[in-house]
């Protein structure tokens, strides 16, 4: 039985309105320094999201959801942060914006299976 281990986790917003601060998960991000884990889910739910936000144009949307989980994996085309460590990289996705894309605050869990525990609060807080 794998030992327990923690992790950090944030919740990836769209924000159709900054003003207004109204907001639908999308997405979690999750970092598990002992086991050397950072990972991303995202699952835009179009319909509810046009029934949400009729004004919101989908398509650069997903460009830069895409880009978040190119900085994720580390791949080259992310640019320079790309290239910084898992611990760097999960810091700059969490770090606070002005912006359609938001990310929430920081929470912390306990996980025998880091990528089990993302799927499960995929399940839990998008889906």
């Amino acid at each position: 039985m794998p030992a327990t281990s923690s992790f950090d986790y944030a919740i990836i917003r769209v924000v159709p309105r900054v003003d207004r601060g109204e907001c639908i998960n999308v997405g979690v991000i999750l970092f598990c320094r002992t086991r050397r884990f950072l990972g991303a889910l995202i699952h835009v739910d179009e319909t509810r999201l046009q029934a949400f936000a009729p004004q919101l144009d989908l398509a650069p949307l997903q460009i830069q959801l895409h880009h978040l989980l190119q900085v994720c994996e580390g791949k080259a085309e992310s640019g320079p942060v790309g290239q910084l460590s898992q611990s760097e990289r999960f810091h700059w996705l969490v770090a606070p914006r002005s912006a359609t894309i938001q990310i929430s605050p920081v929470h912390s869990g306990l996980c025998q299976q880091p990528e089990q525990a993302l799927h499960n609060l995929m399940q839990k807080l998008v889906l």
